[in-house]
C-alpha cells in the first residue's frame, strides 16, 4: 500500500506541472493591459507602469515567466498578486468557506443521490422509478445560476427559511448554497446508483443470496449496493474537486466570499497570479481527492490490490 501511495504521488508531479503550464500559458498570454484601470480613470503613467512590468516579469518571455513561478512553487510560494497580497494568504482566509461549501454539497450528493438511487433501482420500472428519473432529468437540464436564483428568490426572499446571501460563511448561511451546489451532483449520482443497482441485481451472487433465504432488505444493502456503489464513489471523489472549483456561480450567486468567488473577481481584474496560485491548489486538491477514491477501492472490494 505504502510503494502504491508513493508510485501515485510521483505519477502527481508531472500533471501538476503540465496543469500549471498550460493554465500559466492561458492566463499570462492573453491580450490586454493588466494596468488598466489601476489609475483610476486616467491612464497609469508610464514609470509606474514599466515598474510595474518589471516587478512581475510581464515583459519576459513567457517560459522565463512560467520557470520564475515554478522555482516560487517549489518553495511553497504562490505569489504575490498585483495588489501586493500574498496569494498564500488570500487563499488561507477564503478557503475555509469553500471548503465548507463543498462539503455541504457532497454530503448531499451522498446523503440525497444514493437514498434516491436505491429507492429507484429497487422500484424498477414503477412509479418512484419514473419519478426520479424524471426530476433527476429536469435537474441536469436546468444551469446552475438558474437553480440558484431561483432557491435564492423561493426559499430566501419569499419563504425566509434560509438568509439571501452568506454573510459570515457559517454553516447555516451555506446550506442553501450547499443545496444548489450539489444539487447537479444528486441527479447523477443517483442515476448512476440506480443503473448499477439494477444491474448487479441479475447477477449470480444475488441470486444465490435469495436462494438462501435472505430478505430483500438485507441482500440490497450487504450485498448489491456495496459492489454497486465503486463506480458511484469514483464519480463522488473525482466530483469534489469540481465542487471546489464549480463553486465559482454559486459564490456569486449567494456573494459568498471563497475561492470560486476570488477567481472570478481576479480574472475581472486580469490579475493572473492569484488566478494561476488559485487553481493551481485546485489542482492539488483533485489530485489528492483521486488517490483517497483508489485508495477506497479495497475497503469496498476486498478484490482489488493496490501491490
Amino acid at each position: 500500500m505504502l510503494k502504491y501511495i508513493i508510485r501515485r504521488l510521483l505519477q502527481m508531479i508531472p500533471v501538476v506541472l503540465g496543469a500549471t503550464f498550460i493554465l500559466f500559458c492561458l492566463v499570462f498570454a492573453l491580450p490586454g493591459d493588466p494596468t488598466a484601470g489601476r489609475c483610476g480613470e486616467r491612464p497609469c503613467p508610464p514609470a509606474y507602469v514599466a515598474a510595474f512590468r518589471a516587478e512581475y516579469h510581464l515583459d519576459d518571455p513567457l517560459l522565463v515567466q512560467y520557470a520564475l513561478y515554478l522555482g516560487k512553487l517549489l518553495r511553497g510560494d504562490l505569489g504575490t498578486n498585483f495588489y501586493d497580497n500574498t496569494v498564500v494568504s488570500e487563499l488561507a482566509a477564503r478557503y475555509p468557506t469553500t471548503v465548507k461549501l463543498a462539503v455541504i454539497a457532497l454530503l448531499v450528493e451522498i446523503i440525497v443521490g444514493i437514498i434516491a438511487g436505491v429507492i429507484a433501482g429497487v422500484t424498477h420500472g414503477r412509479f418512484l422509478d419514473y419519478l426520479i428519473l424524471v426530476s433527476s432529468l429536469v435537474i441536469i437540464s436546468i444551469p446552475t445560476f438558474v437553480i440558484g436564483s431561483l432557491a435564492q428568490l423561493t426559499f430566501g426572499l419569499k419563504l425566509r427559511w434560509f438568509p439571501v446571501t452568506s454573510g459570515d460563511g457559517s454553516w447555516g448561511q451555506l446550506l442553501l448554497p450547499g443545496f444548489v451546489l450539489g444539487s447537479l451532483s444528486v441527479a447523477y449520482v443517483a442515476r448512476l446508483t440506480r443503473s448499477n443497482l439494477i444491474e448487479n441485481q441479475r447477477a449470480d451472487y444475488v441470486r444465490t443470496a435469495k436462494a438462501k433465504g435472505l430478505s430483500g432488505f438485507r441482500t440490497v444493502t450487504v450485498h448489491t449496493l456495496r459492489n454497486s456503489l465503486i463506480p458511484v464513489i469514483t464519480y463522488i471523489g473525482y466530483d469534489f474537486g469540481s465542487l471546489m472549483g464549480g463553486a465559482i456561480v454559486t459564490e456569486r450567486i449567494f456573494n459568498i466570499n471563497g475561492i470560486g468567488n476570488f477567481i472570478f473577481r481576479s480574472i475581472n481584474q486580469r490579475d493572473g497570479v492569484s488566478v494561476v496560485g488559485a487553481v493551481t491548489c485546485l489542482v492539488l486538491v483533485y489530485l489528492l481527492a483521486n488517490l483517497l477514491v483508489d485508495l477506497l477501492y479495497g475497503v469496498l472490494d476486498p478484490r482489488i490490490s493496490h501491490d
